[in-house]
């Protein structure tokens, strides 16, 4: 038998396997179609996506429940477009990938041909970086350089398109290097001088509040984080992808902050005199109305990203770097002054932030008999399982909800689409999270509008033996879009119903091959929870039969000031 040459796409599979990949999400075609055949002899996992965009959002849902690089590989034309939101989604979430696409061959490239497009240019504005490479003798490097970018400085996704061609191309493998990257340094370590003035503010402070965002778990800084908290005795405020960052049970929590955050966390910023900002990018739905946000703190930011830091407020004290790193740093400068003093005891402010939870806590009123409030039933599913899932959400009210009622404890257990706030989510990134931690359970808490965007992946998830669990909250529409019409356009409800029986969860679960249960209603919720519980040799899906009226307080309306929390629709 003639001995088949080493080519383009055995080097891609040796490069991958240099760089520890255990898995790839993905889906075949005809201009990736030659990677797919050593692949068959490689060691690397590959799990067959239903859509090329549910191969991303696995993609990530492996990154963020590993804070590896998470790859995707998919084929030319609509198979690298369909990958364009998790891109997107990635970049803004701060999250490793490595898109892999296929491309026509490089004498086609520009001439329409079948199945073309200009990936590379499509993915700019949505990565780190995108690679055309034209020369399979490119491929290690390239890799390497791709695995480096997308998982150092800020985290983010760099996409590789190989024609097939160069695929096919024969060549050799050799141990990488970064010669290709002089330019890209990112920096770790904060400046003493600035290290120095930060704690300086914090020190003199009466009202400082840690503002902190989701390149704290990026960083690896939870440990370093909770011990800093105590040493300065300031209060933590958590963005929606900082949950889990610091431990809601902690005396010094506050929980998320923002427009559905809670009243103490995002009060405790506005009346801030020092505003500690690690690892977050002041977005728009924690800031409300820039102008009157947090008026009255001098700013300390934190951030690994250079072109975040001044982007949307101006900092006084301005630190460029990794945050685990400068949190050790601060704490060490902290703990250098404790020699001499303690830490300052604020009761004052302690004493405010106290009373803001007494009076203004997050609530809701489950009926006995009344409809099933989402709220209820994550509560149950948190005390059913001692807060140990991993759980992932779609978008929209399901997603507020499970931010404000989970009780996060530990890093790398939420698992959302923050800043593109992708509906659709939740069940590709459970599965890509399940299959990176197949030893944890992972619940994804999913909206019916979401769960129908993606729910074909169960077939995924069934057929490559990956057993999720999925609760869909069926409250019959876009419950979120129906919340901003019916407070905000005088109640004309357009195009956000989608109707409470079609499809049948269950019937639409089984077929495809998971066990499916219905709740409908309260007193089902422990004994249907503990039965999807027991089940793990299959994905199970639990429609939950919600309340289609009920809304998600406490909200500040787009734009408005964060002075102005609305805890419920008569405050609006």
């Amino acid at each position: 038998m003639k001995k088949q040459p080493f080519t383009g796409s055995n080097s891609l599979l040796s490069s991958l396997e240099h760089e520890g990949v255990e898995m790839i999400f993905g889906i075949p075609g005809g201009a990736i179609l030659p990677a797919y055949d050593p692949l068959l002899d490689s060691p690397i996992r590959h799990i067959l996506a239903r859509h090329e965009q549910g191969a991303g959002h696995m993609a990530e849902g492996y990154a963020m429940a590993t804070g590896r690089v998470g790859v995707a590989m998919t084929t030319s034309g609509p198979g690298a477009t369909n990958l364009i939101t998790p891109l997107q989604n990635a970049k803004m979430d701060s999250t490793p990938l490595v898109a892999i696409t296929g491309q026509v061959g490089t004498a086609a490239i520009g001439s329409d041909a079948f199945q073309e497009a200009y990936t590379t240019g499509l993915a700019m504005h949505c990565t780190k970086h995108s690679y055309l490479v034209t020369d399979a003798d490119e491929l290690p490097n390239v890799i390497h350089e791709a695995f480096h970018l997308a998982s150092t400085g800020r985290p983010g996704p760099v996409l590789v398109d190989i024609p097939k061609d160069v695929l096919n191309q024969p060549t050799h493998w050799y141990e990488p290097s970064l010669t290709g990257l002089p330019g890209y340094k990112p920096t770790r370590e904060g400046h003493p001088k600035q290290i120095n003035a930060a704690i300086d503010l914090i020190e003199s402070s009466e009202r400082p509040v840690l503002y902190v965002g989701g390149g704290v778990i990026n960083a690896g800084a939870s440990t370093e984080l909770a011990e800093f908290a105590v040493a300065v005795n300031a209060p933590v405020v958590t963005t929606l992808m900082a949950r889990g960052a610091f431990p809601d049970d902690h005396p010094l929590a506050l929980g998320m902050s923002g427009m559905h955050g809670t009243y103490p966390a995002t009060t405790a910023i506005q009346k801030a005199d020092v505003l500690v900002s690690l690892g977050a990018r002041f977005d728009d739905r924690v800031t409300g109305k820039v102008d009157a946000f947090a008026p009255h703190a001098k700013v300390i930011h934190v951030d690994v990203d250079p072109a975040e830091i001044g982007k949307v407020r101006k900092a006084e004290v301005p630190i460029v770097g990794d945050a685990r790193l400068i949190l050790r740093a601060l704490l060490d400068r902290v703990l250098s002054l404790r020699d001499a003093a303690d830490a300052p005891t604020r009761q004052e402010w302690f004493d405010q932030l106290d009373s803001w939870r007494k009076s203004h806590p997050l609530s809701y009123d489950q009926d006995p008999d009344g409809p099933i409030k989402t709220q209820h039933f994550i509560e149950r599913l948190h005390a059913l399982t001692n807060g140990e899932a991993v759980v992932t959400a779609g978008v929209g009210q399901h997603q507020m909800w499970v931010s404000q009622f989970w009780k996060f404890s530990r890093p790398r257990s939420w698992i959302n689409s923050g800043g593109l706030g992708t509906m659709g989510f939740a069940v590709p990134a459970a599965i890509g999270a399940k299959a990176a931690r197949p030893d944890d359970l992972v619940y994804a808490l999913d909206g019916d509008g979401c769960f129908q965007m993606t729910f074909q992946e169960l077939i995924t998830a069934a057929t490559e033996d990956i057993p999720v669990k999925v609760a869909v909250f069926n409250n019959g529409g876009y419950g979120m879009v129906k919340q901003w019409q019916s407070l905000f356009y005088e109640g004309r409800i357009s195009a956000t119903s989608l109707g409470t029986t079609i499809p049948d969860y269950p019937n639409l679960a089984e077929a495809m091959g998971c066990v499916g249960l219905r709740v409908t209603h309260a007193d089902q919720i422990d004994v249907t929870i503990e039965k999807s519980l027991s089940v793990n040799d299959r994905p199970v899906v639990v429609e939950v039969v919600t309340d289609p009226e009920e809304m998600c307080f406490p909200m500040i309306p787009a734009g408005g000031s964060n002075d102005d929390i609305a805890m419920g629709p008569e405050d609006l």
